[in-house]
């Protein structure tokens, strides 16, 4: 996945790195990697955190990916420290970059995710390797299509959240427990009932 994200973020990154005159050539594939790292990093971040409704969100519907979308956020703030500490880019030229790459590669990376013919990305391996395998067994396809068909809420309070999930999983109400699949469900979202 990671060669393919790099792939990926070097097919957007034309204007705001490549031919970037605040970036120095020789740091081209710097940024480029530091980009990839953050955004691995950042999902990761969000999924141990408890905002996979926030990652499930981007994979579920690529065209609501902007800006203003969580894991554009989320990730903005670890890239442009990236960006600045460790290959001493302005703020501004760093802003620049994550303001003008991010999103376009997020929505790009969700697009090709969730696309049929892959390109290099599948689902249900982004979600391995962010969750450390902890996602293994589970169909993230599914997940992500009753996502977005707005068929998860299963307590029916608004949001689509961990009760949900495991009221999925269980087949009961949101405040089932069980073992086993439940208890690494919780494990991979950050908390536990």
């Amino acid at each position: 996945m990671l060669e393919s994200l790099v792939s990926l973020i070097r097919e957007q990154a034309g204007e705001s790195v490549i031919n970037n005159p605040a970036v120095p050539n020789e740091q081209n594939g710097a940024v480029l990697q530091e980009t990839s790292a953050s955004i691995i990093t950042g999902l990761q971040q969000m999924l141990a955190g408890g905002q996979a409704k926030e990652v499930i969100s981007m994979f579920s519907n690529p065209d609501g990916v902007n800006e203003s979308h969580p894991a554009v956020q989320q990730i903005s703030g670890g890239l442009l420290e990236s960006l600045t500490s460790k290959l001493g880019l302005n703020k501004e030229a760093a802003g620049g970059i994550v303001a003008s790459l991010l999103p376009i590669v997020l929505k790009q990376f969700a697009s090709r995710t969730a696309s049929p013919a892959n390109n290099g990305f599948s689902l249900p391996d982004v979600f391995s390797q962010l969750s450390g395998g902890q996602t293994a067994g589970i169909d993230i396809g599914g997940l992500v299509g009753k996502f977005a068909q707005g068929g998860m809420d299963r307590d029916g309070d608004g949001d689509v959240d961990l009760q949900d999930l495991t009221a999925a999983f269980s087949g009961g109400g949101a405040k089932s427990a069980g073992g086993g699949l439940l208890d690494s469900l919780a494990g991979m979202f950050g908390s536990k009932q």
